[in-house]
């Protein structure tokens, strides 16, 4: 009795701790699909950090962001499933026992102050994500021990259709979200986001105090300048970097500067409190960017010029990248300069446009989904581009959803009916042989 009770026990507990890593490793393997882009700048972070960047091709923080979305989500449904239940568990633990003590490390010597696990949609500190995979390692350990106590949702008769259904949707959903922008915007620039409000600092509180730093090159010398001490155009602006002179509260946006590269000026509240629209072609480095679209981006520029909107390209390159883009493309609209981390946080394509209105984001494209004449038959304010859909994340939410559960809930209702059967059969032939 009492052997049965225990084994009761650990088969309670193996099944709570293989649910909870089923859903942790698909919400992080999820995350981290629809924003592969960011995934890869945090790996590059992680590499900088190591000191390996120039040890690792430049194919492979991107390739790495992939395969760690895929490899978690997978993991993640085969657990909640109970399939593949000998290199699920295995897994699991292997990726625990790194993780582990990676982030202890990370905690100790702080080197990057978020470690990505979650994307931007739940950022943890270091020691909050030590001790979560504390937790974690805990339960994989269980998992991995008792693994026969894992009780299928699926018999092994469909299994291999739930693994290769869960593949191919992780993976479509990375490549949908690379080549377009991620399905979920979890960062303060998403559609709907006033920059300006996320700029605000409650009452009370003390800011973070920051320094644009600007370094420029005259007759072969590189000097760091800041705003008040901005030389004359004889400079060639080289590179620029925020600096934090002194730590506060840091408002979700906190890095928003816009530099006028033509004269030094700065123009972030005219283009925040701006009541018209405006454009925001935003190309965190020219020289690679995707220049394939280049004729489309030149007619959105004629589109605003001839209706009086505002068009910028914001970038962080150099004053010699950018000639060389107007050269190449004939890009006749006025550049503007801005942090490099800022312009990939605003929108993960290069370029990419943004469409701003008082301040709001009103809409955002990559290069792949520009509008094009046929969208902008008229004057933005009678266009539905141009107008904030309050339904779009209920509306997405409900589309993923559909197109991941229903399909596997088809799947399971479909193994359950087929072994009903089967069972039914079996049962009416033993009838038959005993009589």
């Amino acid at each position: 009795m009492e052997s049965k009770r225990l084994h009761s026990i650990i088969g309670l507990w193996t099944n709570a701790c293989r649910f909870f890593l089923a859903i942790v490793f698909i919400f992080s393997g999820f995350v981290k699909a629809v924003d592969p882009l960011g995934t890869q700048y945090k790996i590059q972070d992680y590499l900088e950090a190591f000191g390996w960047t120039s040890l690792v091709p430049a194919f492979f923080p991107f390739l790495a962001s992939v395969l760690q979305a895929m490899i978690e989500f997978c993991l993640g449904v085969y657990l909640l499933f109970g399939i593949r239940r000998r290199t699920t568990p295995l897994f699991m633990l292997l990726i625990m026992g790194v993780m582990t003590p990676l982030t202890l490390w990370l905690a100790i010597d702080n080197p990057i102050s978020d470690c990505g696990c979650f994307g931007d949609a739940v950022v943890l500190t270091n020691w909050q994500t030590f001790w979560k995979n504390c937790f974690l390692l805990l339960a994989a350990v269980s998992v991995f021990k008792w693994r026969n106590c894992i009780t299928p949702l699926i018999t092994k008769r469909f299994d291999w259709l739930v693994a290769l259904y869960t593949f191919l949707y992780i993976l479509g959903m990375t490549l949908y979200c690379y080549r377009e922008l991620p399905v979920f915007d979890f960062r303060p620039y998403h559609i709907g986001a006033d920059i300006r409000k996320g700029m605000e600092i409650p009452e009370g509180a003390q800011p973070t105090v920051y320094e644009t730093r600007f370094i420029l090159k005259k007759d072969g010398v590189e000097k760091e300048f800041s705003l008040e001490n901005y030389p004359d155009s004889t400079w060639t602006f080289v590179d620029s970097k925020t600096v934090v002179k002194k730590q506060g509260y840091e408002p979700p946006i906190h890095d928003f500067s816009i530099i006028r590269q033509e004269d030094g000026e700065d123009i972030t509240e005219e283009v925040l409190n701006d009541e018209d629209y405006t454009f925001l072609l935003v190309a965190h480095q020219l020289n690679q960017a995707d220049d394939s679209t280049i004729d489309l981006i030149n007619e959105l520029y004629d589109y605003s010029v001839e209706n009086d909107y505002k068009f910028y390209c914001l970038t962080s390159s150099t004053d010699e990248d950018i000639e060389d883009w107007q050269e190449r493309t004939g890009a006749e609209y006025p550049f503007c300069l801005m942090d490099n981390i800022t312009l990939k946080t605003m929108i993960r394509s290069n370029p990419g446009l943004m469409l701003l209105k008082n301040g709001v984001v009103i809409n955002k494209w990559s290069v792949n989904s520009l509008p094009d004449e046929y969208m902008l038959t008229d004057r933005l304010e009678k266009l539905p581009l141009a107008q904030i859909n309050t339904k779009t994340f209920s509306h997405k939410v409900i589309l993923v959803f559909a197109w991941f559960i229903f399909p596997l809930l088809f799947f399971s209702m479909v193994d359950a009916v087929w072994e009903q059967y089967h069972k039914r059969k079996r049962i009416k032939l033993n009838e038959n042989q005993t009589k």
